[in-house]
Order: C-alpha cells, then structure tokens, then sequence
C-alpha cells in the first residue's frame, strides 16, 4: 500500500485549521498567514517560539499567584521587558501582519500585537478576549474586581473616559452630539474567526493599495475559505483576475457574487464587467 505523503500547500493548510469554530487554534492560524509571504516558514518552530516566551513568564510567577498579579507581569513582561510594541514609523509594512516578523522585531500592528498577547494571558489562564473596537483593535482582561482594556498598540490600560474619547468622531459621524452609545456595545468579544478576517483585510488593503494583484488574490483565497459566504469576497477575487488578465477565472467568482448577494447596489456595474470579460474569452 502506497502511503500518500504530499505536503499540504499553505491554503490546504489553512483550510484544515480553520474548519471548526469550535476548536479554533487561533495563533497558528494567524501564523500560518504569513506562509504565503515566507514559502519556508515552519509554523510550528514559531509557536515553540511562543511557548518559551510563556514558560519565562510563568518563572516569575508564584504558584499562587493572583489574576492581578499575573496581568501585571504579562504586560511587565510584553511591553516594557520585551518592548512589543506598534510600528509607528511603518504602520502599512505588510511584515506588520506576519507573526513571525513580529516576534523578532517586536513591532507591529494592534491586532498582531494582541493575538501575541492573548496566547501568553491563555497560556496564564487569564479570562482575556480581544476586541474589535472601531479603528484599533482592543484587548480587555475580566478580573475578579472589574475589566481592564489594554491598547495592545502601547499596552495603556484605557479608563472608560479614555475609550469614550476614542468614541467621539465615530458618535459625530454618525448620530451626532445628542447621542450616546453605550461603550459595551464596543466592548463585545471577538471570536478567533473574526480575527483571522481582520488581519486579512488588512493585507488585502495594502496589497490593493500597492496595487500587488497576485498577493492580493491569495489574501482573497484565503477569506473565502476562512468566510464562504462573504460575497463581496468572491466579487473582489473575481475583480482582481480580471485586472491581471485572466478572465476564464474572474467571470466565475463574479457570476457566484451575482447570485449570491442579492441586494447589492453594485450588481449592474458587475454584470457589465462579466459582459466585457466574456467578450475577451470569445
């Protein structure tokens, strides 16, 4: 009996991690991301990475130690020892987005940064979630006496006139001075799927801005595996094919957008764009 022993590719891999909400290995998933940048990356060696980082943490601690106690060393640890911390100076460095370049320049962007610090506070058995709050991804701890929310950007903790002030254009925009929104509603736990999107689109706003169609159409194909019934992301794989010239492969993903969202605003301007692409095909 022959044994079938072809390595995985990074999709197919990606694809096996993210099939279940709920067993949802959200670190390798975010550091498997990178495999489309760094074809040699061993996924596994970094989260070995990760697990040293844990266990130096977990030296300083008393085995009994507090929930407060271990937060404040985490952040000790994160933040100030190993200075993790945002890349201020390249905020749109796609390396931002990559686990493993993270973890050796210790900069990043808030989401990276938290999914880092969520792993070592699980790893402590700290109750920490993150948070996608409007703009800048949050992190927030529930302690015996109350919630903190950390700015993984900086490692602030922000008081609740803090997060109220980091409201204020949004509650502009939207509803005007009159209006309150409930910070709360802000504060809602993310789920591992919804993170892994973020840090995508994320990629997919920079390659699109950079104008990067190729790595561009790999972002896309993983947001269709990690989110099938996201639309819109078939319509822009479907858009980024055609841009590269390869219309047997863009009609198909704007022929399913069609079908599928049904309510879209855009669906004349994509049945054009079908018309002309199958016009290159003829």
């Amino acid at each position: 009996m022959e044994l079938n022993l072809a390595v995985p590719s990074p999709l197919q891999y990606f694809s096996s991690l993210v099939q279940s909400d709920e067993h949802f290995p959200l670190l390798e998933a975010a550091v498997s991301l990178a495999q489309d940048e760094y074809s040699d990356l061993d996924v596994q060696q970094v989260l070995g990475d990760v697990d040293q980082l844990l266990a130096r943490i977990q030296r300083r601690l008393p085995a009994e130690a507090s929930a407060l106690q271990k937060l404040r060393t985490l952040n000790q640890f994160f933040f100030h020892d190993l200075s993790f911390g945002g890349n201020v100076n390249d905020y749109y460095d796609p390396d931002n987005s990559y686990l493993n370049a993270v973890l050796k320049t210790r900069r990043g962007i808030p989401i990276t940064l938290a999914v880092l610090w969520l792993e070592l506070a699980g790893g402590l058995g700290l109750n920490a979630r993150g948070v996608a709050f409007p703009g800048h991804f949050m992190l927030k701890v529930n302690l015996p006496k109350g919630q903190v929310v950390i700015d993984p950007f900086t490692g602030q903790s922000l008081s609740r006139e803090d997060l109220s002030e980091r409201l204020a254009p949004l509650k502009q925009r939207q509803q005007g001075d009159d209006f309150e929104m409930p910070i709360g509603l802000f504060l809602q736990s993310t789920p591992p799927r919804d993170i892994i999107a973020r840090m995508l689109r994320n990629l997919k706003e920079i390659h699109k801005a950079q104008e990067d169609w190729p790595r561009l159409i790999a972002v896309q194909d993983r947001l269709i595996v990690l989110q099938p019934d996201a639309w819109t992301e078939y319509r822009d794989r479907g858009l980024a094919w055609a841009v590269q010239g390869q219309p047997e492969r863009a009609v198909p993903d704007l022929e399913k957008y069609l079908a599928e969202a049904e309510d879209a605003l855009d669906l004349d301007s994509v049945t054009q764009r079908i018309k002309q692409l199958r016009g290159q095909t003829s």
